[in-house]
């Protein structure tokens, strides 16, 4: 592992040209739109009796209300998502036509687990990139709610197969992938409760300031009472972050995984529901469909880890990412790390040497929520009103990748 660790300093060098950041081009693929519904406590938050393809027509309908854009120029559509039967394809597409767009529009669901998402971007830029289409949208939902437990996990597998130690290892619960990475990497406690701490104070401050508002776009649905019966509301905000949190609080509750570990129901991130949308183009399009560019999406980048310490991912594809990109760390102004849990979220925020203020500033997965699926896309709707807030340019997108990897991205402001 330290030989692969050291791998990493031929990416932190300081790049040879800079073809793509602070340069525009016609070509360039941009983003005009980047939304999200509230994220919301699974089974227990208002979005409990929502199933996810009413979130994901929600957000897909912000997008063309926000917008403007003719739903007809929209030809395709990837949606990430991990948990729902036959891959969320069939839902998908009801949330597709019920959201406005015509059925001459396309749409394929994409599973790689919490990187879904982001990858769903990347395949719309990347064929927007190539020319296969002008105008698409990477998406994300997931409800888990709905779809989370111990029925996602295969009833059985091959015999073989699973004597190979590796393979096996893809099954052992992330929960025990988090104490691997504390163990072998000395995250102590201490480090992942303050980080903990951290998220849900720069969340509960983000909101108090306004600083979601650009992002989150209000849901209608229907919720049950504990009698079953329902009324209408309107969500409206994250509900996962908690203003009392404090390390001492965090400090006295007992390992959830492992009676000897560190990761803690407060020191990992939460079971949630929530959707989120990114619509994309080249910039000559959306100048021609005078559209606002809220800033370019440049690079993107995976990296295969061992699955037992499959939160180490974003420490090895931040590296590739920004590579891509041809810019160094120092000269990333806001990255969104997935806080999955805060064992490996140190451990990447500290093998790299990133200075934890840039770090998640309006809070991460352990305040705001990780629904699967939709985290990757709603990292973008975050970063980039944060980015314009701060007068920043450049933002990273990351995260790690059940059964080890780890993605991210890179995105310039406008």
């Amino acid at each position: 592992m330290s030989s692969r660790i050291n791998q990493i300093s031929s990416h932190l060098a300081p790049p040879t040209s800079r073809s793509k950041i602070g340069v525009k081009s016609p070509d360039d693929v941009v983003i005009v739109s980047a939304l999200r519904t509230p994220i919301t406590r699974a089974r227990r938050g208002p979005f409990k009796d929502t199933h996810p393809e009413k979130l994901l027509a929600s957000v897909l309908k912000a997008i063309l209300q926000k917008t403007g854009i003719n739903p007809a120029l929209v030809e395709d559509i990837q949606v990430g998502n991990v948990l729902p039967p036959g891959g969320g394809a069939t839902v998908a597409r009801m949330a597709q036509l019920a959201a406005g767009f015509p059925d001459t529009c396309s749409i394929s669901t994409v599973n790689r687990q919490c990187s879904s998402g982001l990858q769903a971007v990347h395949y719309i830029a990347s064929s927007i990139e190539n020319g296969t289409i002008e105008i698409g949208i990477g998406a994300g939902v997931e409800s888990m709610t709905m779809g989370y437990g111990a029925g996602v996990m295969p009833t059985s597998t091959d015999a073989e197969i699973t004597e190979f130690g590796p393979a096996a290892d893809c099954l052992l619960p992330m929960g025990i992938t988090s104490e691997n990475v504390a163990k072998k990497f000395n995250v102590s406690r201490e480090k992942q409760d303050q980080l903990a701490v951290m998220s849900h104070q720069k969340a509960v401050n983000a909101w108090k300031n306004g600083w979601f508002n650009e992002e989150v776009i209000p849901v209608e649905t229907m919720v049950a009472d504990k009698d079953g019966n329902e009324k209408k509301i309107t969500v409206k905000v994250d509900d996962g972050m908690r203003p009392e949190t404090t390390f001492e609080g965090l400090s006295k509750l007992k390992p959830a995984f492992s009676s000897d570990g560190t990761t803690t129901a407060g020191n990992a991130s939460q079971v949630s529901d929530g959707a989120a949308a990114v619509l994309l183009m080249k910039r000559k399009k959306a100048q021609e469909l005078g559209l606002p560019i809220l800033g370019k999406f440049v690079s993107f980048a995976v990296a295969g880890v061992p699955p037992k310490l499959m939160g180490i991912g974003p420490a090895f594809a931040i590296p590739k990412a920004i590579q891509k990109a041809s810019v160094t760390l120092n000269e990333v102004d806001i990255f969104e790390i997935n806080e999955a849990f805060a064992s490996q979220a140190v451990y990447c925020v500290e093998t790299l040497g990133i200075d934890m203020n840039k770090v998640n500033p309006k809070g991460g997965a352990i305040a705001i929520g990780h629904p699967l699926g939709c985290t990757g896309a709603r990292q973008i709707a975050t970063i980039l009103p944060e980015l314009e807030r701060q007068g920043k340019k450049i933002g990273v997108i990351s995260m790690c990748i059940g059964s080890g990897m780890g993605a991210a991205a890179v995105v310039e402001r406008e």
